[in-house]
């Protein structure tokens, strides 16, 4: 697989290069740069040595901050002692983190340079599927709260991704399906090549590369046009809105990419009962869905996931907003008839006929 360079506009124009060996140009890309922090977990602690080897023969004094694994990375407190960290290292303005590792470590990494000396820079090096199709690109950073995922954050774009496929060899079954979640969703919303691959095979390892690269471009179209959030690139949240609440409820012990699938399901049948989606694309959702290998349905409590969903970044003051699809294309579903949410949710909390 050749390497391929995909630019995401805006103010500040950056690469996502995707391909094997990725990861060597880190050097290229922090040349002349003095002082480096490889924010990583302990699990990556191989690939992340790679890194701060590679900086180093490049000339930057880079040193390791470990931080844990998952979402447990993305609290106040982990943020607190990384910013430690960066003040013993001596980290200034001119220098840079790298956030080497899954989705969780790319959101917390990116917010770290966000908010260190009020902004530097940042290249993420995605090491999963997940991290390479959507966390690690668009320039979205955050921690969790008690209150929900990701509601503190800002927007901080990095210099450059790289997406190293590589790291896709040892990744975990579970993982790499997971991750297909995002990468279906890009399909659902603006790209039918992608479900084409997908169904031809589900499993994702045939054209990984290129499903990779439309996933990315597909965000990279809507981030390069609405970096903050406010037209465009809302519908990259499709299948969110649910997901989220139910990483909340299970106090993230699901995976991210899981609960999109769950979300993307009840986002289908909500569509369904508004009268915007055939019953045939409707259906199509659940089954590619479960064809990946991925959940359709959850159990649980109905009235606390309406109430965390309220919470979400995406509801305006007491409305409730959802990315739906029309049959065109996306568009968002405000305040739907309760009727209509109570239905799609007896469908993927397996009450359903």
């Amino acid at each position: 697989m050749t390497a391929r360079r995909i630019t995401v506009a805006g103010d500040r124009p950056y690469e996502v290069l995707i391909g094997p060996g990725a990861q060597a140009q880190l050097g290229v890309v922090l040349a002349g740069t003095a002082r480096a922090a490889v924010v990583h977990s302990r699990a990556l602690a191989a690939a992340a040595g790679a890194a701060v080897e590679t900086l180093q023969q490049a000339g930057v004094a880079a040193e390791a901050v470990v931080v844990p694994d998952g979402e447990a990375a993305k609290t106040a407190e982990v943020a607190a002692g990384a910013w430690e960290e960066f003040g013993r290292l001596g980290l200034t303005r001119s220098d840079a983190v790298v956030g080497v590792g899954g989705g969780a470590v790319t959101d917390l990494a990116g917010f770290l340079a966000a908010t260190w000396l009020r902004g530097v820079r940042v290249v993420q090096v995605p090491t999963s599927l997940l991290g390479m199709v959507d966390a690690a690109v668009g320039g979205k950073t955050g921690i969790n709260t008690a209150a929900g995922k990701n509601l503190v954050g800002a927007f901080h774009p990095p210099v450059a991704v790289l997406a190293d496929t590589d790291a896709l060899a040892g990744l975990p079954g579970a993982e790499f399906r997971a991750g297909l979640a995002e990468v279906v969703k890009c399909g659902f919303i603006a790209d039918g090549r992608i479900l084409e691959l997908l169904d031809a095979d589900p499993t994702g390892r045939t054209g990984t590369g290129e499903l990779i690269a439309r996933a990315v471009q597909v965000k990279a179209d809507a981030v390069g046009e609405d970096l903050y959030d406010t037209g465009r690139r809302e519908f990259l949240n499709y299948g969110h809105t649910l997901a989220h609440a139910i990483e909340r409820v299970e106090d993230f012990g699901w995976r991210h990419g899981e609960a999109v699938a769950v979300g993307l399901v009840f986002a289908a049948e909500l569509a369904g009962q508004a009268g915007l989606l055939p019953r045939a694309d409707v259906d199509r959702h659940r089954q590619l869905v479960a064809a990946l290998g991925l959940p359709t349905t959850y159990r649980g409590d109905w009235s606390r996931l309406q109430a965390v969903m309220r919470m979400d970044k995406k509801a305006r003051g007491a409305s409730l907003r959802f990315v739906v699809l029309d049959g065109l294309g996306p568009r968002i579903l405000t305040d739907p008839d309760q009727a209509w949410l109570d239905a799609a949710w007896a469908a993927v909390n397996g009450e359903a006929a």
